[in-house]
């Protein structure tokens, strides 16, 4: 007898945990059909608890398929025009390349509910999940841990619990392009920060307020918040300007938003980086395409997804895998 799966709670377990019959804990676990609230929450409480995984059949229909899956959760227009999520996938192909496997790509909305998801994803189709960008419903990596699959994000997310993950150190990231803004003698350094709810966004943002208040530096803070796209950076850069007059340098928490504050410098008549020096996040191919060309922090993007691959052909123990940035050099900064 094996010991080891006896021990293993079982559904029956959750249910009696939960207070539930052993069907409606089927249909949370399964999201296959509308459950209340308050049956949703002990369910999903009791699965915590107990640590509970289901035990997946041995055969060919439900294992070893030789696909991973990547879920993406971004609307398609951004998924298409943000060059990270190309550098991720060519990471993610390369190394499963080498092992000989395959994978897919779906994109989903950031809905509450999402039953045909977890169905696809708990049905034995794919071996691993690498899940990318905030996915909303906090159960969801749960309950497809709870199916046996092994789950993995890419990037830290708030309210993940003990979720693997493979970050860049966008902290420190950050930290390095205001210091190296303050060494060139630069003391009115504003930031466009990425949306506030997003792990990405709160840390590169902690990491341009720690850099400053590090220093000793009479700088003072000044911050506008957009969404990591060209427009918004370029809305930003003009909120930046009524809020500090004097601004000499910005850092930007992305490429594309560096790239929307130089398109809004070069409108106004400001020089770059004579009059107001930019520094971005990300060392995407547009930073080699503005003009001038952007001083950016260079997240490893291709081998983030290669190392988050490798952590799912692993079985993913308890990865928290966060990876160096570097301060690239360029003519804006």
């Amino acid at each position: 007898m094996d010991v080891a799966a006896a021990a293993r709670p079982t559904l029956a377990e959750v249910a009696r945990r939960a207070g539930v019959s052993t069907a409606t804990a089927s249909r949370v676990l399964n999201r296959s059909a509308p459950v209340s609230g308050r049956a949703l929450a002990r369910v999903e409480s009791a699965v915590r608890e107990l640590g509970y995984v289901r035990h997946r059949a041995h055969n060919a229909s439900v294992r070893g398929t030789g696909a991973l899956a990547v879920v993406v959760f971004e609307d398609m227009i951004h998924y298409q025009s943000d060059l990270f999520y190309s550098r991720l996938l060519l990471g993610v192909e390369r190394a499963l390349k080498s092992a000989e496997r395959e994978f897919v790509v779906i994109t989903a909305s950031r809905r509450a509910q999402r039953p045909t998801l977890v169905r696809y994803l708990c049905g034995g189709h794919v071996d691993g999940l690498l899940l990318v960008g905030p996915w909303g419903d906090e159960a969801l990596p749960q309950l497809i841990r709870a199916a046996g699959v092994p789950v993995i994000s890419l990037g830290r997310l708030p309210g993940a619990g003990d979720l693997p993950y493979v970050d860049a150190d966008n902290l420190g990231g950050a930290a390095l392009a205001v210091l190296h803004l303050l060494a060139s003698g630069r003391r009115s350094i504003a930031t466009i920060a990425g949306p506030p709810d997003m792990a990405v966004g709160a840390d590169r943002l902690t990491g341009y307020r720690r850099a400053i208040r590090d220093s000793g530096a009479s700088v003072r803070e000044t911050v506008a918040y957009g969404d990591f796209t060209a427009a918004s950076g370029e809305h930003a850069l003009l909120r930046l300007l009524d809020l500090c007059p004097d601004l000499d340098a910005v850092f930007a928490a992305s490429d594309l938003m560096a790239a929307g504050a130089l398109r809004a410098l070069r409108r106004l008549g400001i020089g770059v980086p004579e009059d107001v020096a930019v520094v971005g996040f990300d060392d995407d191919a547009v930073a080699c395409r503005t003009r001038p060309r952007l001083t950016t922090v260079r997240q490893p993007v291709e081998e983030m997804g290669a190392r988050a691959v490798a952590e799912l052909l692993g079985s993913v123990a308890e990865a928290r895998v966060v990876m160096e940035t570097r301060l690239v050099l360029r003519e804006s900064a």
